[in-house]
Formats: C-alpha cells, structure tokens, sequence
C-alpha cells in the first residue's frame, strides 16, 4: 500500500484553501485537488508492505508532536508537474524539527526515501496550464497543528483518495 504522513487542516482551515484552490484554478487551470485531499506531505514513503503499514500505524499512533502554527503566505509553483500550492514565505524552523525527526524514525526502520529538500507546502492544482500568481488572492492564514496522520493513498484509475489510517496523540 502507498503510504505517507501529513499534516490534515482543520475544517475551517480546509474550506480557506479549497477557496484558494478555486481561485487558483480559474487562474490557472488544471486539476483542481478535492478540499477532503489538502494537506502537507511531512514524509512520502511509497509502497509498503501490509505488515509494516500495521507497525507504522503503531508506532503513529503512540507519537507525541509538538503543538505548532505554520504560515502560509506565499503562492508557489513547481514548474515541471504544473503544480500549483500554498506555503510560507520563510523557512518554518519547527515544520523543518518535526519533518527531520518523523525521517529519523522512518530511517531507523530502514525506510529509504528521505528527501533532500523539504519545500513545505499544500498542493491545491495539478497539472495546471499557466503558473502565473500575481493576480491571485492575498493570503495570510495560520494554520495551528498538534497531530500527524498516516494516509494511504489509493490510486484505482480515477484521482487518488486518501484514507487516514493512523494519527498521533494531540498534545
């Protein structure tokens, strides 16, 4: 199964971005991410085996994070795949923390995939057809977060959804 673990928005936080995503897209056009499919990718691991997707939801589920506030306040773009997303315009020292120890466990386990940037950032469109910001809304929202969650991504054919598997204990 293809698993990673995100940051999930709050509700209302969600329903800002998916506005965002709306925006963005009659920008830009492209495919638009589903509001119930925006978070922050913290670690992206890849197939894993059934056993070790039951470890690793054990091992989510018993991890303490530290409560947190990110900004997000710039528009980005990542040229090659046409994705369009939401983050900081400063590098987050805590999101940086908190990415570099969830690696350090994942390491531990023998888990290979460690990036060698962390870029944090929520993807709202894929594949969009212009990459151009200027124009689109000012943004400025903080997004307070305590939990990780463990997802797997299932991919039949149609857009990949996202089932929560595990999630931390919320400090």
């Amino acid at each position: 199964m293809r698993l990673f673990l995100a940051l999930v928005p709050p509700p209302g936080l969600r329903e800002r971005l998916g506005a965002l995503a709306d925006a963005a897209h009659a920008r830009c056009g492209g495919r638009r991410m589903p509001d119930e499919s925006l978070h922050l990718t913290l670690a992206f691991l890849g197939e894993v085996g059934d056993d070790l997707a039951v470890e690793l939801a054990e091992e989510v589920r018993s991890l303490a994070i530290p409560a947190g506030r990110w900004t997000l306040d710039a528009w980005g773009h990542f040229r090659r795949p046409g994705i369009v997303w939401v983050g900081g315009r400063r590098p987050d020292a805590a999101l940086q923390r908190l990415h570099e120890r969830l690696w350090d466990r994942l390491e531990a386990r023998k888990l290979p995939g460690r990036p060698s940037r962390f870029i944090p950032h929520v993807t709202l469109l894929r594949r969009a057809e212009r990459l151009e910001a200027g124009d689109l809304p000012h943004l400025d929202l903080e997004w307070p977060y305590n939990q990780v969650t463990l997802i797997h991504s299932i991919n039949d054919g149609q857009a990949a959804r996202y089932v929560p598997l595990a999630r931390s204990l919320a400090t």
